[in-house]
């Protein structure tokens, strides 16, 4: 009988996969990768330092970008006039004046300088005493550059983006790693099956190796799988730990339990009463605010105690008047002379809702201006017990809104002309905020 060695070897067969597997993932990261920037002749040769008119250019714009830059555009109108070309317009030395002190040349009755305040809403220009004739010349020379032709690098990086947009995901070729390791483990076993069956049928004797080595050991002297499984922890472990550290600051669900508590469920559900009402400053205010205890007491100087009907399972009836008691310990009310004692404490609220401090948020502007819901954002706060924070507050979630959000147009004439002229810029009927403008960094970071 003859005799052969195992052909039945696990390692080989993790081997195996694990290299083809590699290579497949190679090649297909290699495929899809974005193609290297193409230099092209279109760029625009670096612009002269010293212009015609004596000035330095490049000076001129850090000037402009820090003095004139909040009011001023090159090729647009802004608050004032654009400034491409204005050396060509006056003359110099009347120049130097109207930077230094417009309002003093306005007031002198210079003709120019009147007619140029009154074309502008008569805005008054801050004065720049500080920028000498020289600081004015440069930013002269920074403004009497011609206008840039657009490059072909611009069309270059757009259809860049757009090859990688119509990439394949990375969930596609995952998928499809994982089907190609699946069907790689079913013809191994298939194989195996088939080579046992002629071994049998031709009276080979398969030899066993008894010396081998526990499978552990064999890991450890086998370079190639140590490498591989320590790539792939270090990966799965900076996974997690991302995914950890995103969660950082994103409070969901938080729900505090506060010094007196207070149920939406009775105040905005079964009462009815508007959340405007006592966040009367959401109308008005970046801050929705604290009600002041003065509000409850517009209600509770007559309301001493709940509804037997009030009462849930968790909280009785007794919990809730003893709630009532301490608003009244609070302002100072003795509820059976009905006046103030004139002896009252702070009630020491712990917050909910609490955005960093480099975010930027208006209530105004979304509750009176956009007529957003306070449920919106605060979900169904008329069912809760117990207030929490509805939304993660992150940054995803405000883009996610201001994208699929359309801007209310009643009774506004300003956003009418905008809508008008963004709408057919757009090809839509009706436009998001975020087509308005909401998606601009500036608008919740500055």
């Amino acid at each position: 009988m003859k005799k052969v060695g195992n052909h039945n070897s696990i390692s080989r067969k993790i081997l195996f996969g694990l290299a083809l597997a590699l290579s497949i993932s190679i090649s297909s990261f290699s495929q899809n990768a974005a193609p290297a920037p193409v230099a092209t002749d279109a760029a625009a040769p670096a612009a002269d330092a010293k212009s015609s008119g004596g000035g330095d250019a490049a000076a001129g714009k850090a000037l402009f970008n820090a003095n004139c830059a909040a009011c001023h555009k090159l090729d647009a109108k802004s608050t004032g006039p654009a400034l491409r070309g204005i050396a060509d317009k006056h003359p110099r030395e009347w120049i130097y004046k109207w930077v230094n002190n417009s309002s003093a040349l306005i007031k002198s009755g210079d003709a120019v300088a009147v007619k140029l305040f009154e074309e502008n809403n008569k805005a008054v220009m801050t004065a720049f005493p500080q920028l000498s004739t020289t600081d004015i010349d440069n930013i002269m020379a920074y403004t009497s550059e011609p206008k840039p032709e657009p490059t072909k690098a611009v069309a270059v990086g757009t259809t860049a983006a757009a090859n990688d947009e119509g990439g394949i995901s990375n969930n596609v070729i995952l998928a499809a790693l994982s089907l190609v390791l699946f069907m790689l483990i079913v013809m191994l076993f298939f194989v195996n099956n088939v080579l046992t069956k002629i071994a049998k049928a031709n009276n080979i004797e398969i030899i066993k190796d008894e010396t081998r080595l526990p499978i552990w050991k064999a890991f450890a002297k086998n370079q190639f799988l140590v490498l591989v499984t320590s790539i792939f922890l270090l990966l799965a472990s900076g996974y997690f730990a991302y995914g950890w550290m995103m969660q950082v600051g994103v409070d969901q669900d938080y729900a505090p339990v506060q010094p007196i508590h207070f149920s939406h469920r009775i105040h905005a559900g079964s009462n009815g009463i508007n959340c405007k009402y006592c966040h009367s400053s959401a109308r008005v205010s970046k801050n929705a605010g604290i009600p002041s205890l003065n509000i409850c007491m517009n209600c509770h100087k007559n309301i001493s105690e709940v509804a037997d009907t009030t009462a849930t399972p968790e909280h009785s009836k007794a919990f809730y008047d003893a709630q009532i008691q301490k608003l009244y310990d609070a302002v100072g009310w003795d509820k059976s002379l009905q006046k103030y004692t004139g002896k009252s404490s702070p009630v020491k609220w712990v917050r909910i809702h609490n955005l960093p401090d480099f975010a930027y948020f208006n209530h105004s502007q979304h509750v009176t201006v956009a007529g957003v819901e306070c449920q919106k954002c605060h979900g169904e706060v008329q069912t809760y017990e117990i207030q929490k924070q509805f939304a993660p507050l992150t940054m995803g979630w405000c883009i996610k809104c201001h994208r699929e959000t359309d801007v209310k147009m009643e009774g506004n004439a300003y956003y009418d002309k905008i809508h008008n002229e963004l709408s057919k810029k757009y090809g839509v009927e009706k436009l998001t905020a975020a087509q308005m403008g909401a998606l601009e960094c500036g608008k919740c970071h500055y």
